[in-house]
């Protein structure tokens, strides 16, 4: 009778428990030493197997490096008037849909848009389009970043290093 109480115990505090977030991670590769890591939140009733966009999620984060040196970064939180925030992550896969025309179901605009061009004067912005994934820079697309636009961009949930290795979990 203990062990009932305590199971039933257990399935209330459950049910009673906060709406659960899951905390994915992403790391980027690009040309020429550029890369970029970033983070995001996903209430756990959105992770059910489908595409998510900028709308679902609870916060957004990005930081650009050139050979491991910080260039810039961008959060949700920076989000203003006239800047672009265009997301679609896919769930069933864990990955970011690439390749696509700017702005589909298939692209990506992090403070970037189609052109790689409006990420702001001191800013720093990411683009996924058909053309290239690449990033912006103090309002200038950097041509010598891209790759090609579908190049998969997965997440994980562990947080990754500059360079794009996995974390020490144990650090």
């Amino acid at each position: 009778m203990f062990r009932s109480l305590t199971l039933s115990a257990v399935i209330a505090a459950a049910v009673a428990a906060p709406v659960q977030a899951a905390d994915l991670h992403f790391c980027w590769r690009g040309a020429n030493g550029f890369t970029m890591t970033g983070e995001f939140g996903v209430p756990d009733s959105a992770l059910t197997g489908g595409m998510i966009t900028e709308d679902q999620i609870s916060y957004f984060r990005i930081t650009g490096y050139e050979v491991g040196i910080p260039v810039g970064s961008w959060s949700m939180d920076d989000l203003a008037a006239g800047s672009t925030f265009h997301l679609r992550f896919d769930t069933a896969t864990m990955s970011f849909p690439t390749g696509g025309s700017y702005p589909g179901p298939a692209s990506q605009g992090w403070n970037a848009n189609g052109e790689v061009n409006n990420c702001g004067d001191k800013g720093f912005g990411f683009n996924s389009g058909n053309y290239a994934q690449d990033l912006c820079l103090y309002g200038v697309w950097v041509e010598h970043s891209s790759i090609a636009p579908q190049t998969p961009l997965r997440a994980s949930t562990v947080a990754y290093t500059p360079d794009c290795r996995l974390r020490d979990l144990n650090s």
